[in-house]
């Protein structure tokens, strides 16, 4: 009887009510998705996708036509997405070590190339140990609420990536919110902490979206003087800030003073997938043991663990590609400051070029497209309301010319739309 019933349900009959019911509760989910669709459309802050046809690098094949495109808004730093040694290692990985693992690391996803790429990673950071995640936003998902707990606290930067902001939601720590580098304001917030047993203080390195620095000395010596630790996500610093490309704290000569660091292989480092943590070797251990999206994700597949490894071997051999950056960041802040721009950030290769309308800046972003450069406006909700911008981001394979041309560029767009007096 059962049967019979299940086969009426499933062809419509015996449980018309239920499916009915579904039916309108279907179509009721539809209405309200097209229309706050719609809302975005209105609201000139909807986010089109171009289909690139090539490989990531400086000049791009767009599907449908449009070919020697310069690309100004990858993350792709230092140019090693497409570099040909990094390509030729995630081919012998593919070959030595297969697609992929089918499995998560604690079962049968853990393979030599990933034990190897941690010990890198470590290496290259100067800690203790590291742990990879399939992505920087689950090792922001996995760590904090894997090390906090009800009796400890995280004070965080206001503008911190939204995966810094997702992982400390799903922890049980008491949370704290401080002003956007505003160390007065930090101070306070460490004070109000100190009945807490555990003080972290958690910031960006880099800021994505302004292309500002924190200001990582002051944040040690107030972590150092309320007893409290530093975490830092160096998503938009490593490989190329610093010296030899470690990111911010060797930037601001802190490595010994900050605890744990977070960070991608998506961008800099081969600009493939992946991220990590690394940090004390008792924390990597916890991680390994209750990390949730550690524990539940499959292992990066070998391919990727192969681009990485090689962009690490490449920084560590000569630091030439890191410090490649700073001569053509300045030449294009210098270049768009003198033609009128306000460029938001200092000295970072991450350019925004503040507009504060939304629709100017998408539609500026599809004007340079006609003149062959790729940038993307940003607005809410991905930056505040009013704080729209074009984001422009300088690798180190684009040329003087390539740079030269965005600029010429940006300065007719900027004069037609009113932009620029």
């Amino acid at each position: 009887m059962w049967r019979a019933a299940a086969v009426r349900a499933l062809r419509g009959g015996g449980a018309g009510a239920p499916r009915a019911a579904s039916g309108s509760a279907a179509a009721q989910l539809r209405r309200r998705l097209e229309s706050e669709l719609e809302d975005i459309r209105g609201a000139g802050t909807w986010k089109s996708e171009r289909i690139i046809a090539s490989r990531q690098g400086p000049h791009l094949h767009l599907a449908g036509g449009g070919a020697g495109i310069i690309n100004f808004c990858a993350n792709n730093y230092l140019g090693l997405s497409s570099h040909p040694e990094v390509i030729r290692a995630a081919v012998e990985a593919l070959e030595k070590f297969g697609a992929g693992l089918s499995s998560v690391r604690f079962i049968c996803g853990t393979q030599s190339i990933h034990k190897d790429l941690e010990e890198k990673i470590a290496r290259f950071h100067q800690r203790e140990d590291a742990i990879l995640y399939a992505s920087c936003f689950d090792a922001n998902a996995g760590i904090f609420e894997a090390l906090l707990t009800p009796e400890d606290a995280v004070l965080s930067d206001e503008l911190n990536h939204a995966s810094i902001i997702d992982g400390i939601r799903l922890c049980k720590a008491n949370k704290y919110r401080y002003r956007h580098m505003d160390m007065q304001d930090l101070e306070a917030k460490l004070k109000e902490a100190q009945k807490h047993r555990l003080r972290l203080v958690a910031t960006d390195g880099a800021f994505s979206m302004d292309g500002d620095i924190a200001p990582l000395r002051e944040i040690c010596q107030l972590a150092q003087q309320y007893d409290a630790l530093v975490f830092i996500d160096e998503c938009h610093a490593t490989g190329f800030l610093g010296p030899n490309g470690r990111g911010t704290d060797e930037l601001l000569g802190v490595m010994d003073k900050v605890t744990i660091i977070n960070s991608t292989l998506g961008k800099a480092l081969g600009g493939a997938a992946g991220g990590y943590t690394t940090g004390p070797k008792p924390l990597i251990d916890l991680l390994r043991q209750r990390s949730r999206p550690y524990l539940f994700s499959n292992s990066l597949p070998p391919a990727v663990v192969g681009c990485a490894s090689k962009a690490l071997d490449l920084l560590m051999e000569s630091n030439a590609i890191a410090q490649s950056m700073a001569a053509k960041t300045q030449r294009f802040r210098s270049k768009m400051t003198a033609a009128g721009f306000t460029i938001s950030g200092k000295d970072h290769p991450i350019c925004p070029v503040m507009l504060g309308d939304a629709r100017l800046a998408s539609v500026m972003a599809e004007d340079m497209l006609n003149r062959g450069i790729y940038v993307i406006g940003f607005s809410y909700p991905v930056v505040p309301k009013g704080k729209a911008r074009i984001r422009v981001q300088i690798s180190a394979v684009h040329s003087d010319e390539d740079i030269d041309r965005c600029v010429e560029a940006f300065t007719e767009v900027g004069r037609k739309h009113g932009a620029l007096s």
